[in-house]
């Protein structure tokens, strides 16, 4: 595994777009690692949210994607882990704004309501678009629970 590793991983509802998006990512150069599910057969996001949360959140990998349905279940189950920032983004422009912003380290997308076409251009943006920094790294900062905010970084 290299730093260019991108782990993916949906529930039944984003199988067809992962697995599109799997294909995209490898033609882009990216080392990827399937975390599952093999099929589009009934199952729960968080079984695949979580163990990919939990690769970004120990620094195992710098990036990952996830896909379910409307994108909600899967960003609430990744974003309980510590150091994630799993943004829902159902166009190119959250997508970028997110990664611009927020330093989104894993990207959700709502399987249901995007097509091919435009989940490979969401993919693109992010994986495209470079942190800011500045003004938003104090910002993100203050994003894990227990960094209390004080007078001089608010």
């Amino acid at each position: 595994m290299t730093s260019d590793t991108i782990l993916i991983a949906s529930d039944h509802a984003g199988f067809a777009l992962k697995e599109t998006l799997e294909k995209e990512l490898e033609a882009l150069g990216y080392d990827v690692e399937d975390l599952g599910p093999q099929s589009d057969a009934s199952t729960d996001y968080a079984d695949y949210a979580h163990p990919l949360a939990e690769r970004v959140s120990s620094g195992n990998v710098k990036r990952g994607v996830l896909l379910c349905g409307t994108g909600l279940g899967m960003s609430y189950a990744a974003n309980r882990h510590a150091n994630v920032r799993a943004a829902v983004a159902w166009s190119p422009e959250i997508a970028a704004l997110a990664r611009e912003h927020n330093d989104a380290n894993v990207l959700v997308l709502p399987a249901r309501f995007v097509g091919e076409d435009e989940g490979r251009a969401i993919l693109k943006a992010w994986l495209d678009t470079p942190f800011a920094g500045g003004r938003h790294a104090r910002r993100v900062a203050k994003i894990e629970i227990g960094d209390e905010p004080t007078k001089e970084n608010s």
